[in-house]
């Protein structure tokens, strides 16, 4: 599900959570709510393809993604996973779950 919050500078947000309550993957910050919901629409419209998951292994082995729209431009970044398989779930988690549309 997708949970909307302000942060710090007052500024909409918003993170994939999976069942259990862990952040699969975050926003960057919006002004408005309506824009914020937009950045939603757009993970749950790109999340149905492979090809819109962008890998990285940082120097000391962790595994990150980022999921981009068609334009190319980042709409949300994952969590620092311990290894590959582990990253691998999380961007399964986030094919199955963003199309779902859940907004709390």
């Amino acid at each position: 599900m997708f949970e909307i919050y302000l942060d710090k500078t007052k500024k909409y947000r918003f993170r994939l959570k999976a069942k259990n309550g862990e952040n699969i993957c975050a926003s960057q910050a919006y002004t408005s709510r309506s824009s914020c919901m937009k950045g939603i629409k757009s993970v749950a419209k790109n999340a149905s393809s492979k090809d819109s998951f962008l890998i990285h292994e940082s120097k000391t082995g962790k595994w990150t993604f980022k999921l981009k729209s068609r334009n190319n431009k980042i709409i949300a970044t994952s969590q620092s996973y311990a290894d590959k398989a582990s990253m691998n779930k999380g961007i399964k988690s986030v094919m199955i779950n963003a199309p779902k549309l859940k907004v709390i």
